[in-house]
C-alpha cells in the first residue's frame, strides 16, 4: 500500500492544479512534488551572532532531508536578540518573540500542510519558541540548537560577554577604565554563536536533548565547528525515518517524565532560571499542566554536577570536548535521576540513546556521588511575598540567607538610574516591580542591572527581587519571576521602602517573606491602583491582553486540540 502524506492535500485534484505551478516554480519536478514536504524552520539572520550561522546550518539539514527522500522548504522566522535589546525598552519584545516564533511555525506548517518540521534555533527565545511550535503542530519533527560561540581570549585566559557586562559596573564605580572595557568588548566574543556560558541558550540546548526532541550529542558542538554539518544531515535522516515510518511525534515524546528529565539537566548544570518559564510553556503545548512548583520539586532532588559558568569555571566548548550533554545525562541516568524509558526523536528510549555516552570526567562534570551541591543550582522560593513562587539561581552563591530593607522601584529604568549612581546601601533588597508578563508587558530581563551590581562589588551584598526575569548570565542574590506579579495584585505591589524582607534559600527553608501581617498587605493592595505601562496599539497591547502568569509559563492560548 502506498504511503499517504498530509501534504498531498495541497496538490491533489483538478481544483489544485495551480499548486503544481507554484511548486514547479520552486524548482521541483513531478517526482519531487510527490515526496513528503518538510518545513525547515530557522531564525537565521544578522540580528545577533547567535543567529548568524543558522541559515548555513539549515542548508545542511535540507541536504539531508533531500538525500533521504524528502522535499525541504526553507521557512525563516522572526527573532529578537537579547544581546541587542538588553537594558532598554526593546527587551519587552524578547519573551513576546517566543510566542511569535511558535505562532509562525504553526501558521506555516498548517497552511502548507508540511509533513514534518526540522527546526534550528540559536538565541534564547528561539529554542523554546521553535519547540513549542513543533509540539503545537504535532507532526514528526526534530530540533537542533545552533551552538555556542567560542570563548574569547583576554590577558592570558578565556573570557566571554558576561565579563564585559560586569566590567561596565566596574567602570561606573571608578574601578576600571573605559579603555579596558573597550578592549574586553573586542575580545570577548570572537565567533558567531550563542553566549558561551550555561546561560539560557545553552541551557535550553541541553533541554532539547534531555526532553527528547534533539539528537543526543547535538547541543554542545560549538556553532563554528565543521562537525555540525554531518550532525545536521544525520538529524535530517532521523526526521525522514520518522516521517516515513510513523516514529514518535512531538507529543508522544514530551511527557511528564521527559519534562522532569529536562528539569534535572537544568538543575545538574546550574542552568538558566528562564528554563522555569519555558518548560511549563512546552508542557502547555503538549497538553500537560507543569508549573513552577513541578520544576522546584525536580530541582530539589537533583544534584549540581557540572562546573559551568556563570557559577562555575567552564563553558560549552569545554563540555563538548569531554563528552557533551550526553555525559551529564548519562551520569544522572546511572544515579537514578532520569527516567530512561522516555522516548527520543529517533524512536529510541533515552536510556538506549545514552548507552555510548561518556562517564563524568571529574573536572567539567563531577560524579553524582561527589557533586558541587547536593541539590540543583536553581531554587524556587515561596512565602507571603511570592505565593506563586519566585526563582533564584543559587549556583556559585556564597550566601543563601539575607534580610534587609526594601528599596522599591516602579520600573527597570528607575532602578537603572539608582544603581548607576550607586544610590543604594549594602544590605538593601532592591525591588523592581511592574515588569511581569502583563505589567511590562513582556517580562523584561534585568541583566544590565545585575551586571552593574557585580561590577560595583555589590553583587552578593544586596539582594534583588523582581516580577520580571533575569538573564542566564546573571549571578548574585537575584530573585525573579515573583508571582503573582504586581499587575495582577501580587504582594510585591504592596511593598514600600523600608519594609523588611527575609530571604532564606537553604534547602530546609526556601522562603521569601515580608515582615508584614496578612491584613496589612491586603489593606495596602486595596489602596493601590493598578499600574500598567502606557502601551497602546500593536504587538505589546495584544500580548498583554492574552498572556498568562509566569509560574504557568506566560503562555498566550488555552492549549492544544486533540493530537492527530
Amino acid at each position: 500500500m502506498t504511503r499517504r502524506f498530509r501534504s498531498q492535500a495541497i496538490y491533489e485534484g483538478t481544483i489544485r492544479a495551480t499548486t503544481h505551478a507554484f511548486l514547479q516554480a520552486l524548482g521541483q519536478d513531478d517526482d519531487e512534488i510527490r515526496r513528503p514536504h518538510i518545513g525547515v524552520f530557522h531564525t537565521g539572520g544578522e540580528m545577533s551572532p547567535c543567529n548568524l550561522p543558522l541559515r548555513e546550518q539549515a542548508m545542511h539539514a535540507r541536504t539531508g532531508i533531500y538525500a533521504h527522500g524528502g522535499m525541504p522548504h526553507e521557512c525563516p522566522v522572526v527573532s529578537v536578540s537579547d544581546g541587542l535589546s538588553v537594558a532598554h525598552p526593546g527587551m519587552r519584545y524578547s519573551l513576546v518573540s517566543r510566542e511569535l516564533i511558535a505562532d509562525s511555525v504553526e501558521a506555516s506548517t498548517e497552511a502548507h500542510q508540511w509533513d514534518g518540521i526540522f527546526a534550528i534555533g540559536g538565541c534564547d527565545k528561539n529554542l523554546p519558541g521553535l519547540m513549542m511550535g513543533m509540539l503545537r503542530c504535532n507532526v514528526p519533527g526534530v530540533f537542533v540548537y545552533g551552538g555556542a560561540a567560542l570563548p574569547g581570549h583576554w590577558q592570558g585566559r578565556d573570557t566571554n560577554v558576561a565579563e564585559t557586562y560586569e566590567t561596565i559596573g566596574k567602570v561606573l564605580a571608578g574601578e576600571e577604565t573605559e579603555e579596558t572595557l573597550r578592549a574586553l568588548a573586542h575580545a570577548c566574543l570572537p565567533t558567531a554563536g550563542a553566549c558561551a556560558g550555561q546561560f539560557t541558550a545553552n541551557t535550553m540546548g541541553m533541554v532539547s536533548e534531555a526532553i527528547g526532541l534533539a539528537p543526543i550529542g547535538s547541543s554542545m558542538i560549538p556553532a563554528v565547528y565543521s562537525e555540525r554539518a554531518p550532525m545536521l544531515r544525520r538529524a535530517a535522516a532521523a526526521l525522514m525515518r520518522a516521517v516515513m515510518h510513523d516514529a514518535p511525534k512531538p507529543r508522544d515524546i514530551v511527557t511528564r517524565a521527559s519534562l522532569e528529565n529536562a528539569c534535572a539537566v537544568v538543575s545538574a548544570t546550574g542552568g538558566s532560571t528562564n528554563a522555569a518559564l519555558h518548560l511549563p510553556a512546552l508542557a502547555h503545548e503538549a497538553g500537560i499542566r507543569f508549573t513552577l512548583a513541578d520544576v522546584a520539586a525536580v530541582v530539589a532532588r537533583t544534584p549540581l554536577i557540572a562546573d559551568l559558568q556563570p557559577g562555575g569555571r567552564y563553558v560549552a566548548r569545554d563540555l563538548h570536548h569531554v563528552g557533551g550533554a550526553g555525559m551529564v545525562l548519562r551520569a544522572l541516568l546511572d544515579a537514578g535521576c532520569l527516567d530512561g524509558s522516555a522516548l527520543t526523536v529517533t524512536g529510541q528510549t533515552l536510556g538506549d540513546a545514552l548507552q555510548n555516552a561518556s562517564s563524568p570526567d571529574g573536572r567539567v562534570v563531577l560524579p553524582v556521588t561527589a557533586p558541587r551541591s547536593p541539590d540543583g543550582g536553581v531554587t524556587v522560593l515561596t512565602g507571603n511575598l511570592c505565593p506563586d513562587g519566585a526563582l533564584l539561581k543559587t549556583a556559585g552563591l556564597s550566601t543563601l540567607v539575607h534580610r534587609g530593607p526594601a528599596r522599591v522601584f516602579e520600573s527597570e529604568e528607575e532602578a537603572q538610574v539608582a544603581v548607576s549612581q550607586q544610590a543604594y546601601a549594602e544590605g538593601d533588597v532592591l525591588v523592581i516591580r511592574n515588569e511581569g508578563p502583563r505589567g511590562g508587558p513582556g517580562m523584561r530581563e534585568m541583566l544590565g542591572i545585575t551586571a552593574l551590581l557585580y561590577g560595583q562589588g555589590m553583587g552578593q551584598k544586596v539582594a534583588l527581587l523582581t516580577d520580571g526575569r533575569f538573564s542566564g548570565a546573571t549571578r548574585g542574590l537575584c530573585i525573579g519571576h515573583a508571582g503573582p506579579e504586581a499587575a495582577d495584585g501580587g504582594p510585591i505591589a504592596a511593598l514600600r521602602d523600608g519594609d523588611m524582607i527575609a530571604i532564606d534559600a537553604r534547602p530546609e527553608a526556601r522562603r521569601i517573606t515580608v515582615e508584614l501581617s496578612t491584613e496589612e498587605i491586603a489593606a495596602r493592595l486595596a489602596e493601590r491602583a493598578a499600574r500598567l505601562s502606557s502601551v497602546r496599539g500593536g504587538l505589546l497591547e495584544k500580548y498583554r491582553a492574552v498572556v498568562g502568569p509566569a509560574h504557568l509559563g506566560a503562555v498566550t492560548h488555552s492549549g492544544p486540540g486533540p493530537a492527530d
